[in-house]
């Protein structure tokens, strides 16, 4: 493979192969918990498939970051995994998301890619493609960064464009008459789209921020016809909306909604035709999720909870009293879990306001509360619910003596 532009290469004598990932989230947290060790070690693992199948492009199509101003930590955690990926052997192009900044992700992006990163952020630059060729000839990876219509609408020459699906035609439009304008007697070259948007017929995990505005953020897989592969971002499963138009999803899971998903990326082989194979290769689990059910005591000796000790954990506590410092107490057993909350065995019924106050005085209903909160008032806690009910109802004049005697 050689590449016509900037960046040298080397002819490899084959088909081109890729490598198909996306939602990075650097910099993401987990219920407040840093992943960035997590997501250094994941990269390293993609970089490790890029050597072991000879990877010639890896593409990344949005949300490299989590935010639009990342930190020092996960700059450093990112610029590691290109290193990483690019010394096993792989060019990369990526593009920006939702998530991160287009023009901070972009900076530098003519220097970088004099080093084999070619990171296409600019709206408009979707119709110049970064062009590598391999013994069949070059193949057009053209970048979609994420396309917010408010904010790119006029720069793509729709200004009464609303949606998502209108703008991302404006995009296509550009890119297919760039494309065209490549061809060799009638035959265009093969081409490579990434783009960061929720393509109808997709499923959405949860952990995605929504890029919906008015609900018109979904666009047809069709959209995407006169490319031999499309390489989309924004949902987090890997998905195959068509033969050639798939996410790969995101390479850890960032919500316990994911937690039955197997992460994995992609990796696409095209030959003289264009799309030849897709495979599946699945990422190593760096750390499983769990949502375990019981009480303080039964998480803490359940054996049937041992395999979730090295887990994320989220529990749902089922004592009849709120338990006090549970966290603390349940991370001697799971030392990373992330999320508690507390459901009291009776249910939802027993907490039906109507329900619980029909035919009943008011000391009842205050009684009832302090029980359903915390645990059974004390008989004298009982006395001064009473005393305060008696106060309430008297005269205010009368009411503010009262309560100066309670003092």
């Amino acid at each position: 493979m050689h590449v016509n532009g900037p960046v040298g290469g080397v002819n490899y004598g084959r088909r081109m192969r890729i490598l198909h990932t996306s939602d990075w989230h650097i910099g993401r947290t987990f219920h407040g918990v840093d992943l960035l060790a997590d997501q250094a070690l994941v990269l390293d693992a993609v970089a490790g498939l890029v050597a072991e199948h000879a990877v010639d492009v890896v593409v990344v199509p949005g949300d490299v970051y989590d935010r639009a101003i990342p930190s020092a930590d996960a700059v450093t955690v990112c610029n590691k995994g290109f290193e990483a990926i690019r010394a096993a052997g792989a060019m990369i192009v990526a593009t920006s998301g939702n998530h991160d900044s287009p023009a901070r992700l972009g900076a530098g992006a003519a220097f970088s890619a004099a080093g084999g990163l070619h990171l296409m952020t600019r709206v408009s630059e979707v119709d110049r493609p970064v062009v590598l060729e391999d013994e069949h000839g070059p193949v057009a990876f053209y970048g979609i960064p994420y396309l917010e219509p408010e904010a790119t609408r006029a720069e793509l020459g729709v200004p009464s464009a609303r949606s998502h699906a209108a703008i991302l035609d404006a995009a296509m439009t550009r890119i297919r008459t760039e494309l065209g304008g490549r061809a060799v007697d009638g035959t265009p070259p093969r081409a490579v789209l990434l783009a960061h948007a929720f393509v109808v017929g997709a499923e959405s995990t949860g952990s995605e921020r929504s890029i919906s505005v008015g609900g018109v953020e979904t666009v047809a897989a069709s959209s995407f016809d006169g490319v031999d592969y499309v390489a989309l971002g924004h949902l987090h499963s890997p998905q195959t909306l068509t033969d050639r138009v798939r996410y790969s999803g995101s390479p850890l899971p960032y919500s316990f909604g994911e937690r039955s998903h197997r992460k994995a990326v992609w990796i696409v082989d095209l030959d003289a035709d264009g799309l030849r194979e897709v495979v599946r290769h699945d990422l190593p689990v760096v750390r499983g999720l769990s949502q375990l059910t019981g009480t303080v005591e039964e998480l803490l000796t359940g054996d049937q909870f041992a395999a979730a000790e090295a887990d994320y954990v989220s529990a749902v506590l089922t004592d009849p009293v709120r338990p006090q410092d549970a966290m603390r107490t349940l991370r001697e057993r799971f030392p990373h879990m992330v999320h508690l909350e507390w459901n009291r065995p009776e249910g939802v019924t027993d907490l039906r306001y109507r329900e619980k106050v029909r035919g009943r005085t008011d000391a009842q209903i205050a009684t009832s509360f302090l029980t359903d909160m915390r645990s059974e008032p004390t008989s004298g806690e009982t006395r001064l619910l009473e005393q305060a009910l008696s106060f309430a109802v008297r005269e205010p004049e009368n009411a503010a003596v009262a309560a100066e005697d309670i003092a």
